[in-house]
């Protein structure tokens, strides 16, 4: 079953964010664009890349009123231990989520049952709290920030521009399209 335009199922978890634990739930989501990003785990191999690139374009998704939340399996504790030890991860400024009981990863469908960990999944939610964007890569593909703040732009887009869609590579300010009779054939 497809999550696209379902929304986020309740929750409640411990982040940790710029020196603090704080709490982040489902209705922290509402009212603003989110990405929640899911990573296997902490003092890994392919997941620090990720989030030091996340961490990299973090200005960018700010800009666009979007908040990053990072979770896996791990625990909050974890997650500060990680923050103090990497400089790729000492740069990050979004919570990362602590889901040490998989409720979370589970209500997004991306939980490795036998392994307790979450695949490389990541959700874009408008502010009603709906999935807009799902997206699951297998454990060794990295994901890249930049494709990720360009679908971002377009579902922003397709939010703010009802009855206009985006094409294919579509970049902020290109064309969109007005489906339509008219263009039945015409692509």
């Amino acid at each position: 079953m497809s999550l696209i335009n379902t929304q986020v199922l309740p929750f409640k978890a411990t982040a940790y964010k710029n020196g603090e634990f704080v709490e982040v739930t489902d209705a922290t989501l509402k009212g603003k664009w989110s990405v929640v990003f899911f990573y296997p785990a902490d003092f890994t191999f392919v997941c620090p890349t990720e989030l030091g690139d996340l961490a990299d374009n973090y200005a960018e998704f700010q800009k666009l009123g979007v908040e990053i939340y990072g979770v896996s399996t791990d625990t909050h504790f974890t997650h500060k231990a990680w923050h103090d030890t990497s400089d790729t991860i000492k740069k990050i400024q979004y919570p990362l989520i602590g889901d040490p009981t998989g409720v979370i990863t589970r209500n997004f469908g991306v939980m490795i049952e036998e392994a307790g960990l979450a695949d490389r999944g990541t959700f874009v939610i408008d502010p009603d709290g709906k999935i807009q964007i799902v997206e699951i890569n297998a454990g060794g593909i990295g994901r890249d920030a930049s494709e990720l703040l360009r679908k971002v732009k377009a579902a922003q887009y397709v939010a703010s521009h009802p009855g206009e869609v985006c094409p294919a590579k579509w970049h902020e300010g290109e064309k969109t399209l007005k489906p339509s009779l008219d263009l039945v054939g015409k692509i």
